[in-house]
């Protein structure tokens, strides 16, 4: 089977998962007879306080700022100097390609990067992966802190879901799958590299950039602000909730826990590996809203198709003009 079979075979697979999980959320959005859910969806956009939702846009867009120039600081001990507009740029493109490909924004923002500023894609690439890191553990502590907050109500919604009830027989053979799995791509490997002397060169070097990027956090010269700034865009995302929330009639009543505990289930449906966590969301924060703060469904089911589009609106637009913009620079680029 070819490489692009296969890959044209996963992205199917993936977004029949997201539409089946879209439709299955849509089946809570139950409407009174002589109505249909797009009328539905569309008075809950009209009643919505426009104010609340352009602050969530523009609190969206800084997070974005922010969090490139992080990567920008994270390059620099790497021995690249980006610009923050072009680090802003493929990052937004990155978002863009994400909705599409899910996780191949993290290839294509570095790839965008080479072309703007000639940075190694392997380098940046490690970057990344430092970004992802940190930005796993800000969530664990997210997380952690929502569990202290609202424990009972969050491990009562746990087990109302369906893999609460996975044997643990079922986990087991999962991990043993995962291993063996593991082994033979070890096994694989280790066999290329001794038959294959261009496969062998290509990994040493691609390796090499990358342990660069992956070890340039240990070289920053300002640490303490590369910290703050992590932080800072976890804040900005728990404010974009609070935002959106204070948004809608329905749920403009909710308190700081529930706001906390909302962005921990949603944080987590967003990293499903599917595109822009569409249908993993859908499914589980309206699940969230019904069940720890009774929000009735049709409501819960209708603020979160806005939420969500809102969100991805807002990373289509700036994603679709980066892209144009990266495109007039690299072109004007190669004429010089």
């Amino acid at each position: 089977m070819s490489s692009r079979l296969k890959a044209t075979i996963q992205y199917v697979v993936i977004f029949s998962v997201t539409v089946f999980l879209i439709w299955f959320s849509l089946r809570g959005l139950r409407v009174g007879e002589g109505e249909n859910r797009g009328d539905y969806l569309l008075k809950t956009w009209q009643d919505s306080n426009k104010g609340w939702l352009l602050l969530m846009a523009v609190l969206a867009i800084a997070s974005h700022i922010v969090r490139a120039a992080r990567w920008k600081m994270l390059m620099e001990p790497a021995g690249y100097k980006i610009k923050l507009s072009h680090s802003f740029l493929s990052l937004m493109i990155g978002y863009l390609v994400n909705l599409v490909i899910p996780r191949g924004g993290e290839v294509s923002r570095c790839y965008n990067l080479y072309k703007l500023d000639k940075t190694p894609v392997e380098i940046s690439f490690g970057t990344v992966v430092v970004e992802r890191i940190v930005d796993l553990l800000c969530l664990v502590v997210l997380i952690g802190i929502a569990f202290l907050v609202e424990y009972k109500k969050l491990f009562a919604f746990i087990d109302t879901l369906p893999f609460a009830v996975v044997s643990q027989e079922s986990k087991i053979n999962v991990m043993v799958f995962v291993i063996v799995v593991i082994v033979i791509l070890i096994v694989i490997g280790n066999w290329l590299l001794r038959k294959n002397n261009k496969v062998k060169d290509f990994i040493t070097r691609t390796w090499k950039g990358f342990k660069e990027g992956l070890l340039s956090v240990f070289k920053l010269k300002n640490k303490g602000l590369f910290v703050f700034q992590s932080l800072f865009i976890w804040f900005l995302y728990f404010l974009m909730s609070y935002a959106v929330i204070r948004a809608f009639p329905q749920t403009e009543h909710l308190g700081f826990n529930a706001v906390l505990s909302l962005f921990a289930i949603g944080s987590i449906a967003m990293a499903a590996p599917l595109p822009g966590g569409a249908g993993s969301y859908h499914v589980l924060v309206p699940r969230g809203l019904v069940f720890l703060y009774l929000i009735p469904e049709p409501d819960a089911v209708a603020f979160t198709f806005i939420f969500h589009g809102w969100q991805t609106a807002i990373m289509i637009v700036c994603g679709a003009i980066s892209l144009i913009v990266s495109s007039m620079i690299i072109k004007k680029k190669a004429e010089a």
